[in-house]
């Protein structure tokens, strides 16, 4: 995990959810002790369509033994966001999918490339992953069982 992520505090910052609903990623995300799994993505991006994919195959699995949420952050640009919704909606993919259009909460999180994964409890990131292999979503679940 990167050092200057470790025990961040999550950025005062508004993205839209795909019915153009605001939602805090501040102030939304603060259930006590429940982790918060964002994941950065594009649509152009095959190993964030595939981590998506895997995720939400195994989530209702992960939610028997953990209290947690997925939480799909598309960091498309106003070119290629057009796709986030139909896709999302073609892949019936059971989680919160939030739009940061400007790529702001990307750049306070310091996210280069996707995929890039973070886990925050109480307020507080205490996990990152980058990038995504075959199997990646096993490691976060042995990561989210310890904290």
């Amino acid at each position: 995990m990167s050092t200057a992520v470790a025990q961040q505090k999550m950025p005062d910052i508004i993205l839209k959810d795909l019915e153009n609903k605001e939602v805090s990623v501040k102030n939304d995300f603060v259930e006590k002790d429940k982790l918060y799994v964002f994941t950065f993505w594009a649509t152009w991006c095959g190993p964030c369509i595939k981590e998506l994919e895997e995720m939400n195959e195994i989530q209702e699995e992960w939610k028997q033994n953990l209290n947690f949420e997925i939480i799909a952050v598309s960091i498309d640009d106003s070119r290629t966001q057009k796709r986030v919704k139909p896709l999302v909606k073609g892949k019936e993919w059971g989680y919160n999918v939030l739009l940061d259009t400007n790529q702001d909460f990307k750049r306070a999180m310091g996210v280069v490339n996707p995929p890039f994964t973070m886990v925050v409890k109480n307020g507080k990131i205490v996990y990152t992953q980058n990038g995504y292999t075959p199997g990646s979503e096993q490691e976060l679940y042995n990561k989210l069982k310890t904290l």
